[in-house]
């Protein structure tokens, strides 16, 4: 796992309070979180646009990514490690139906599909549910 002043650095951005805040609040977390999680877990630190501009611009540069789960709100999270040399998310996203959490699960990839012709894919996207290893030991 690189340090948060190599992914800032990386990605070619400043060093800011609110930045910084906010990779250690995705790293420490471990699973996807909404605009209002993070809202939840920094309390009053930063501002609501402040904390939007944050995962906008993170998402621009590669940093995170959107995760899509069955409750329609989007929730982010943090790129892995090789996602600097090539960014794909074509990994499945597994959400536990016990504590909530969505995670990556990078050891899985999406297929490909052949579309019928004069359709494009832009990205893909696959949802499993059921029990996370944290919760399926208890």
């Amino acid at each position: 796992m690189k340090t948060i002043e190599q992914i800032l650095q990386v990605h070619k951005l400043r060093h800011t309070d609110c930045r910084i805040e906010v990779l250690k609040t995705f790293i420490r977390k471990m699973y996807a979180l909404s605009h209002s999680d993070l809202e939840d877990a920094l309390g009053k630190k930063f501002d609501r646009v402040t904390l939007y501009r944050t995962l906008k611009t993170f998402s621009e540069k590669g940093v995170i990514h959107k995760v899509l789960d069955d409750e329609g709100t989007p929730k982010y999270a943090l790129c892995s490690a090789h996602c600097t040399i090539v960014h794909s998310h074509n990994h499945v996203h597994f959400k536990c139906e016990s504590c909530g959490h969505t995670q990556c699960i990078e050891e899985l990839s999406i297929p490909t599909m052949q579309l019928p012709l004069g359709f494009k894919a832009k990205e893909a996207n696959l949802l499993i549910q059921g029990l996370c290893n944290r919760c399926n030991t208890l």
